[in-house]
């Protein structure tokens, strides 16, 4: 409270006698409206924060087929269990009508909550109010939202429905997004990062999902780009929709930028709960266990037949990583982009696990310059986030062909390999049929610093095909033959059983074991246990130069 004291003005201070009481000057009090009426209009306040800032934005909102920002929130968290903060928040800029519109959290809503238990932090873009668009005070508030998710250790979900940066604040808002960049970097490798793109996320809101560990995408109402169709049209003469340019669908399974796609916003966010559950607070801890009715000792005798002998011979690897985890539950991690490589979360004997798997199905499992990113960024994830990795094995090699060699595939083939080699998790190798060339050294061989590798009794590893062996050692023989095809086909066989017999590998300790497939599941878990308390310490440097 402020006090007003008239006090009398003479030249000479006024004797007071000693041991007198000295009797207060009046004093003015500022009137003071009831504590009930504060309380009532704290109430108003609060009801016009929940419903946002008009009526006819909500019904836009459902317009457009989405859901309210808090409707997201209540899909997100426990119930009951989410908490704002600065929901008072508004912004302090003027000109261009700023001034006489300040709607309270500023387009930002913000706070932490619980999913399955567990704290998570979050912010989610109201597109109701200057269409989700970040400015100085909605900035601070993420920042602030952020920088809290960092300190106590917990995920970062982003829940992004916005137009971008806010025109009418200028320079500022830009540089809004610049503190939201840095402190990306600076919580990776450290908490988990979930964007959620539930709407436009334009400019520069496209690169703070770029920096995160996992982007979900809504089909129809999702997209990223960094310049929109207007743009593009204008500079290129390209005619393109929103959905085409920057849909869900494009970056699921074209650009790769999205790791999940789905159909409607319920679906998604189900999802993103369900990810938080494999995923550990932040890297200083193991990610949560979970018990299991799935015997460890379970013998999967399907596993027997679904990879046929025949090395040409397609069979989807889903399948048999769906035989190894517990119930048969795998969260495939982009699994429509670079389908001939399968990344996923799992759980073997209630502990997670991440898998890298070569596909069959698609291209053979040939590893290309998608695949080898696709892998490399999730081996790195699983690594900074103490998830052990386990690698399945059915490779021909590297994809040939000049649009490869001339796109990188030499830098991005070694993503995976520096991946790899820079993972101090634990890492288990299983190589289910043939392993070739290069592609066996990058998918996590013993000679990179796999802890273990077993081997299905049909395995094959050698530098390449025996037919393409054949052809190269034995080319002078099979032309001077008065049958080329039979002595070729005599060669061939020559080679398998000289190189490329199941022991040839396991009797050089390159590979620890050769396994009966249907007992897989209880050997990986033994020795997933044993693994488990592994310390193995990088060399003392700022950081490495991995490849571009």
């Amino acid at each position: 409270m402020t006090v007003l004291i008239d006090t009398p003005v003479t030249d000479r201070p006024t004797p007071v006698r000693p041991h007198a009481p000295v009797l207060p000057s009046p004093v003015q009090v500022p009137v003071q409206a009831p504590a009930g009426d504060r309380l009532a209009e704290l109430h108003r306040i609060r009801e016009q924060v929940a419903a946002g800032p008009s009526r006819r934005a909500t019904e836009a909102q459902r317009a457009r087929g989405k859901l309210t920002v808090r409707e997201r929130l209540e899909l997100l968290f426990d119930e009951g269990s989410f908490t704002e903060i600065e929901p008072l928040r508004r912004h302090r800029a003027q000109g261009f009508g700023l001034e006489d519109k300040k709607p309270y959290g500023d387009g930002v809503v913000t706070g932490w909550g619980t999913v399955h238990g567990r704290t998570v932090f979050a912010f989610a873009h109201d597109f109701r109010a200057f269409g989700g668009s970040l400015g100085e005070a909605h900035a601070q508030k993420i920042h602030k939202i952020m920088d809290l998710a960092l300190d106590a250790g917990a995920p970062l979900v982003s829940l992004s429905d916005g137009a971008g940066a806010r025109i009418q604040e200028g320079v500022t808002a830009l540089a809004g997004y610049g503190g939201i960049f840095q402190r990306n970097v600076r919580a990776s490798g450290v908490i988990p990062q979930i964007s959620v793109i539930l709407g436009p996320a334009a400019g520069g809101a496209a690169y703070s999902p770029a920096l995160t560990d996992f982007v979900f995408m809504v089909e129809d109402t999702a997209q990223m780009f960094i310049t929109g169709p207007d743009v593009v049209q204008a500079v290129t003469g390209e005619a393109v929709s929103h959905n085409q340019l920057g849909g869900a669908q494009v970056h699921g399974s074209v650009s790769g930028v999205a790791h999940f796609v789905h159909d409607n916003e319920a679906d998604c966010l189900a999802e993103v709960r369900y990810l938080l559950s494999l995923l550990p607070a932040n890297n200083r801890e193991a990610p949560p266990a979970e018990p299991t009715d799935d015997p460890v000792d379970r013998a999967a005798d399907r596993l027997r037949e679904l990879v046929p002998a025949n090395p040409n011979q397609a069979y989807d690897m889903a399948e048999v990583i769906a035989e190894l985890v517990d119930d048969g539950e795998l969260l495939q991690v982009h699994e429509g982009w670079a389908r001939n490589v399968i990344v996923a979360l799992a759980r073997i004997d209630g502990q997670v696990v991440g898998i890298v798997a070569n596909q069959p199905q698609h291209f053979a499992g040939v590893l290309d310059i998608s695949a080898s990113e696709k892998a490399a960024r999730f081996v790195q994830f699983c690594d900074a986030f103490n998830i052990p990795l386990v690698t399945l094995v059915d490779v021909p090699g590297f994809l040939p062909g000049v649009d490869q060699e001339h796109n990188g595939i030499i830098r991005h083939g070694a993503k995976l390999l520096y991946a790899y080699c820079n993972a101090t998790v634990p890492r288990i190798q299983l190589i289910l049929r043939k392993a070739y060339g290069g592609a066996y050294i990058v998918m996590d061989s013993r000679s990179i610093g796999a802890d273990l590798s077993y081997a299905w009794p049909g395995n094959e590893i050698a530098v390449m095909g025996a037919e393409g062996a054949a052809n190269v050692i034995f080319r002078r023989d099979i032309n001077a033959a008065d049958d080329p095809d039979a002595m070729r086909a005599q060669k061939i066989e020559e080679y398998k059983s000289e190189l490329m017999h199941p022991y040839y590998a396991a009797e050089r300790g390159l590979v620890d074991d050769v396994i009966d497939p249907a007992e897989t599941r209880e050997v990986l878990a033994r020795a997933l246990a044993m693994l488990r308390a592994k310390y193995r310490a990088l060399p003392s440097r700022k950081h490495g130069n991995q490849p571009a």
